[in-house]
């Protein structure tokens, strides 16, 4: 049994079986349960080791589905599984129900289910009526015998309903709806329709689904690298014919490998060019295992391995040369980003790009490799060629404050003191006015007038004066970059 505080008070929030013969509730407090049973043994409730708990469970019904959604509704804890089409590879919707729960009870996890044409009809059926399935047509029937919370109500809402009488989802539903709905608000009849599928109830999967996938189930599990790799390839040959039939390529593959307790594990690979060769993404998978292979524990062995391709590209065809290797330029770059990221993670390697910002630290940022592929140098907007050469190469992390004194409010600056040191200007050029993005940076931003100057030795800088004068806050000066 579990506790956790609710309310400034210590409350049970999870019973086992025995608790509950004991006539201990939900909700009690767990002094007044300790006076009705001394010998009482309570834990205090971990939320996120549960919620960890779930979410590799859900992992681990992946091998069912790849449609799987953690139920926001349920009091305790429950998934959802949309086995749309895939019944049919486990025999059918009473073998693979039957299945999923003989498999769970062997991993020690006491769990009900039941398959249903609609999410809350099968909620209610999993917690109310053990291993059911129920056909399309039988929603209203089935429904009829059933607790109202069964409809997955607020407590408030069932007690409220409660006080006239009603305590069946029978009974609401042979009352008039008008007269419910005003008294009772919209949640009582939305939940009813949803269970009876009169209402629309979309399932969030936890992962979007893939793309392409291939998968391979084995009669004897698996332990050893190579015998991995070579099953990688295999599934990456199924994944070929379906690229090139639409003339694509993957550019994020996923491996996921079930072993034989019930624990999966995942592994990604980027690539930075649409990749269809099964031999090259078997050999970046070979990188990936070699990364981290102190974290992965085969056990038993795996029973069940997964190739999906997460994101896909278009490809075009290009001419191979004499040794049968893409004479693309560039391919030997893209190969050895595959091959880094594959090792050392999507991360490890990042490239520049431009973003659409007037201001010069925000013009510019760093992204994965992968995800820069067409955001390089060499995209530099035709309009912008020619202000870059106006810009300094090398510029400051943030803007540094000087002390600069000018001839003229609006004019350069005559001589500034960066860093205690004192620099003396010899020409300048500008301004170059920049407006703030008033939209980011608030009612507080300020305008832009940039100066290029040289010092008497020869030293180029960039400043900048921030505000204009006659506002209500003094323009300040600032050291932004420095030319070649």
């Amino acid at each position: 049994m579990f506790y956790e505080q609710q309310a400034n008070a210590m409350r049970l929030a999870a019973l086992n079986p025995a608790a509950e013969r004991l006539g201990l509730t939900p909700g009690q407090s767990l002094a007044e349960a300790r006076a009705m049973q001394p010998d009482l043994q309570a834990l205090p409730l971990d939320r996120m080791a549960d919620r960890g708990f779930l979410e590799a469970l859900a992992d681990w019904c992946g091998r069912y589905t790849p449609l799987v959604s953690l139920d926001p509704h349920a009091e305790g804890y429950g998934l959802f599984l949309d086995i749309t089409g895939c019944a049919h590879l486990f025999g059918g919707e009473k073998s693979l129900l039957a299945d999923l729960l003989q498999r769970l009870e062997r991993m020690g996890v006491e769990a009900k289910g039941a398959i249903a044409p609609t999410p809350g009809l099968a909620w209610a059926m999993a917690r109310f009526c053990e291993n059911a399935i129920v056909q399309p047509g039988e929603e209203g029937e089935r429904l009829h015998a059933l607790p109202l919370k069964a409809l997955r109500l607020p407590s408030e809402l069932l007690l409220a309903l409660a006080r006239v009488g009603l305590t069946r989802v029978g009974e609401v539903m042979e009352a008039p709806r008008a007269p419910l709905s005003r008294r009772f608000g919209p949640l009582l009849l939305l939940r009813l329709d949803q269970a009876l599928g009169a209402e629309e109830e979309p399932l969030s999967p936890r992962l979007p689904p893939a793309d392409f996938s291939s998968e391979r189930r084995l009669a004897e599990p698996i332990v050893g690298e190579d015998h991995i790799l070579e099953f990688i390839r295999h599934l990456a040959e199924s994944l070929k014919r379906h690229f090139d039939e639409k003339k694509l390529g993957g550019r994020l593959f996923e491996l996921l490998l079930f072993r034989v307790d019930g624990r999966v594990f995942r592994l990604s690979v980027g690539t930075a060019a649409a990749l269809t060769d099964p031999v090259r993404i078997a050999g970046l998978f070979r990188e990936r295992l070699q990364a981290v292979h102190d974290d992965l524990d085969a056990g038993f062995g795996f029973e069940i391995l997964r190739l999906s391709a997460l994101t896909t590209e278009s490809r075009e065809d290009r001419q191979q040369d004499l040794s049968g290797r893409d004479g693309a330029e560039g391919q030997s770059l893209s190969d050895f980003i595959d091959q880094a990221m594959a090792r050392l993670g999507r991360d490890s390697l990042e490239r520049p790009g431009f973003a659409e910002s007037h201001i010069p630290e925000r013009a510019s940022s760093f992204t994965s490799a992968v995800d820069a592929r067409k955001n390089t140098a060499s995209a530099l907007p035709h309009h912008l060629a020619r202000l870059a050469q106006l810009r300094p190469l090398r510029l400051l992390v943030h803007p540094e404050a000087v002390e600069a004194v000018a001839e003229v409010p609006e004019g350069p600056p005559m001589n500034f003191r960066w860093r205690r040191a004192l620099h003396r200007v010899a020409r300048a050029e500008g301004p170059e006015r920049i407006a703030a993005e008033w939209w980011l940076d608030g009612e507080e931003a300020q305008v832009r007038d940039y100066f290029r100057v040289e010092d008497m030795e020869g030293r180029r800088f960039w400043l900048f004066r921030e505000g204009l004068f006659g506002g209500d806050i003094s323009p300040r000066w600032y050291l932004h970059g420095f030319f070649a």
